[in-house]
């Protein structure tokens, strides 16, 4: 891999369609910002409906050239287990890459790097195990029977805050499956998304199987929703941007998967261990400075125990570590915009105004190293209410909103007391109780005393206004293939054409 944080320092990057890089046909390039000073570091190319409908022409050719559709699945599976091997040589200058675009923590990203050709080489050993069915008729010389095959060329619009990772759960498996991709990354963090494009040629992949267009959601995202050549869409971001996303997708009739936003529930009863509960809370919102589609964001604490809780937390989160986020001593770093910033701000100063208080953080920080940069203090608010602004709307940020409730009936009717349905949270003792939380709170993950833990051999996705389609697990492999139907006569003749004889 060429591109190191080095050689991006300064650069122009620049479009990644059929197997090379080639500049944009406008010439425009678009700068891309540092989170940790507010200045920009390199620059990629502003991608126009040309550059995307190329993208996908590439993708259509790859995907009826015999060099990939012929291409057995052990074969393909041994090129996406060919690029987990090359992610793991790299994994640590994918990391720095992404730690400088979007200002999460390197050692966050170190680990995810370091975990995620896990995914790819799940999904390699799943490509030649994907079965289709023989169905019986009434009909004893009649054969019938589905066939699963790869469903065309995916668009995929990937977010900054997990580029690489997010942009896995759905590679892997398209891959594996014999698919061709073409992947928008967020205008915000488009870097590592670029470099992975230099070891997919690396492992072997054709031309034209992955290609990778930059640019704005408003030029070259909304280019790749309408075009006519793309059999699905993959998104993942606000719940906004979805709905325009799914419109566009329903005038081609293409389905779409999507995981949009949240506004998780963590839910804490009195019979656990306070501080243990505690750090959940603390790593559920404030983990990647609150940059989480499934960041417990609501956190609703049993009343026997609220201000003993409160106090815990208030005196955990002033011992948050807010910093640089390449020193191993941070614990949170940057948001990654300033647009961002400027939002949490203005949901923690409508929360104050509606009633709720400060109790730590809710500001930015005054250490000078940080000055420039877009950080935020984490910040706990009580005093909240669930119909307050800042308790419904997605922050993105760590900014987290705490009320009591008295009985278990009160907590699912505030925990389901919203639009989204990403994942919700659990502290109990109580395994009753924790099953019936599972069975009644509106959400598409439940974490039972632990929170954000994940695995790509899983299934996840949202409910409601939080997204459809799951990601992970052989569920993944059903999402990016579809079922063709197969009926054999065998018995040589047709005995009469005018009468149905497959039941």
């Amino acid at each position: 891999m060429k591109t190191t944080v080095g050689s991006l320092e300064g650069s122009r990057q620049n479009l990644f369609i059929s197997g090379a890089f080639v500049a944009p046909r406008s010439g425009q390039y678009i700068d891309s910002f540092d989170p940790t000073t507010g200045k920009p570091w390199y620059q990629f190319a502003e991608a126009g409906a040309e550059d995307v409908g190329a993208a996908v022409e590439a993708a259509r050719a790859a995907f009826a050239n015999p060099a990939w559709r012929r291409m057995t699945q052990t074969d393909r599976g041994r090129l996406v287990r060919r690029l987990a091997e090359l992610v793991l040589e790299h994994a640590d200058e994918l990391a720095l890459i992404e730690t400088r675009d979007n200002g999460k923590l390197l050692k966050e990203m170190r680990a995810q790097m370091r975990a995620m050709p896990d995914s790819y080489t799940y999904f390699a050993g799943m490509a030649d195990k994907l079965l289709g069915d023989t169905i019986p008729v009434n009909k004893l010389d009649m054969l019938n029977f589905n066939l699963r095959e790869p469903i065309g060329v995916v668009g995929m619009i990937t977010p900054w805050n997990s580029p690489l990772m997010l942009l896995t759960g759905t590679l892997a498996p398209c891959l594996a499956l014999g698919n061709t991709v073409v992947v928008k990354p967020s205008e915000h963090a488009s870097a590592s998304t670029l470099a992975l494009a230099e070891l997919i040629m690396e492992a072997g992949f054709p031309a034209g199987v992955v290609n990778v267009v930059t640019g704005t959601g408003a030029v070259a995202g909304d280019a790749l929703t309408r075009h006519p050549g793309i059999a699905k869409l993959v998104f993942t971001g606000s719940t906004a941007t979805g709905r325009r996303i799914a419109a566009n997708a329903a005038e081609n009739l293409i389905p779409c998967s999507m995981e949009l936003g949240g506004k998780s529930p963590h839910v804490v009863f009195g019979d656990v261990d306070i501080d243990h509960a505690v750090n959940g809370v603390v790593s559920g919102v404030f983990a990647a400075a609150g940059q989480t589609c499934v960041a417990g964001s609501r956190c609703f604490v049993e009343a026997s125990v609220y201000d003993r809780f409160v106090e815990a937390l208030v005196e955990r989160t002033k011992r948050v570590r807010v910093g640089l986020p390449m020193l191993e001593e941070t614990d949170i770093g940057p948001l990654a915009l300033s647009a961002q910033l400027a939002k949490v701000e203005g949901y923690v100063a409508s929360g104050v105004r509606q009633g709720a208080r400060i109790a730590a953080g809710g500001r930015r920080p005054q250490a000078a190293e940080l000055a420039g940069g877009w950080y935020f203090e984490p910040t706990v608010m009580t005093d909240a209410d669930n119909g307050m602004d800042f308790m419904q709307e997605e922050l993105f940020g760590p900014v987290v909103g705490v009320m009591p409730f008295s009985s278990e009936d009160e907590m699912i009717r505030l925990a389901n007391d919203t639009r989204y349905g990403l994942a919700s949270g659990i502290w109990t003792r109580d395994i009753n109780r924790a099953l019936r939380f599972a069975r009644n709170v509106e959400a598409g993950t439940v974490w039972i005393n632990t929170y954000r833990a994940s695995s790509f051999m899983s299934a996840n996705g949202g409910f409601k206004e939080s997204g459809y389609g799951r990601r992970g697990g052989f569920d993944a492999m059903e999402e990016f293939s579809r079922l063709k139907n197969v009926v054999i006569d065998y018995s040589g003749a047709m005995q009469d054409p005018f009468i149905i004889r497959l039941r």
